[in-house]
């Protein structure tokens, strides 16, 4: 189980914590550009993850608003959303960017990305999970123009803005500061973000 204290998520990698029912934390972005995709998976059933098709269902929004709460592939609630010091863009549409997404962008090396982090942080506390599940995009900024096409802009965030979030299961929260860094969602400069375990 996660405890007080202040935890990196390191520039480019994920982080993955316990957390019990009933605990908060916040997810801070550090230098205010720094989008974290973020997953939620009940404990111990790995299978029951959060889920952004059926949030957005839950919800009848894009969007995720103080006082609501995500809800599983068994449409249960598994995080709510309790405050939002910043102005409330985050992603729920867009995938975890992968090996195959910086091929995509012109890469012929490996590029650091999200998917390989989910998994990473999952296996440093010795856990795995089938596939990549659609992540919580945290300060994403993907705007729907003229209501039907997306854009990639950089986060509207500022330094140390936060979400406190509050788990609704004893759930496995995984957080990955996203290295994209050929296109603006990150103005260009991935760095690390923090969360602080609070009660």
């Amino acid at each position: 189980m996660a405890k007080s204290g202040l935890l990196t998520i390191p520039a480019r990698r994920g982080l993955a914590i316990r957390v019990r029912s009933g605990r908060t934390l916040q997810v801070v972005n550090t230098h205010g550009h720094q989008v974290v995709d973020t997953w939620g998976f009940c404990d111990p059933d790995l299978t029951e993850h959060m889920s952004m098709e059926h949030t957005r269902a839950a919800l009848f929004s894009l969007f995720v608003r103080v006082g609501e709460s995500l809800v599983t592939n068994r449409r249960r609630a598994i995080i709510t959303l309790v405050e939002d010091s910043s102005p409330g863009v985050h992603d729920t549409l867009i995938a975890a960017c992968d090996r195959y997404r910086y091929e995509q962008l012109g890469c012929t090396t490996y590029h650091e990305n999200c998917a390989d982090n989910l998994a990473a942080a999952l296996a440093e506390i010795g856990l795995a999970t089938q596939g990549t599940p659609s992540p919580w995009n945290l300060f994403m900024n993907i705007p729907v123009v003229d209501g039907q096409r997306l854009e990639f802009r950089p986060p509207v965030s500022k330094r140390g803005d936060y979400v406190t979030l509050r788990a609704e299961c004893d759930c496995v929260l995984v957080f990955s500061a996203c290295p994209q860094d050929l296109l603006p969602v990150n103005a260009g400069d991935p760095v690390e973000a923090h969360v602080r375990l609070l009660g």
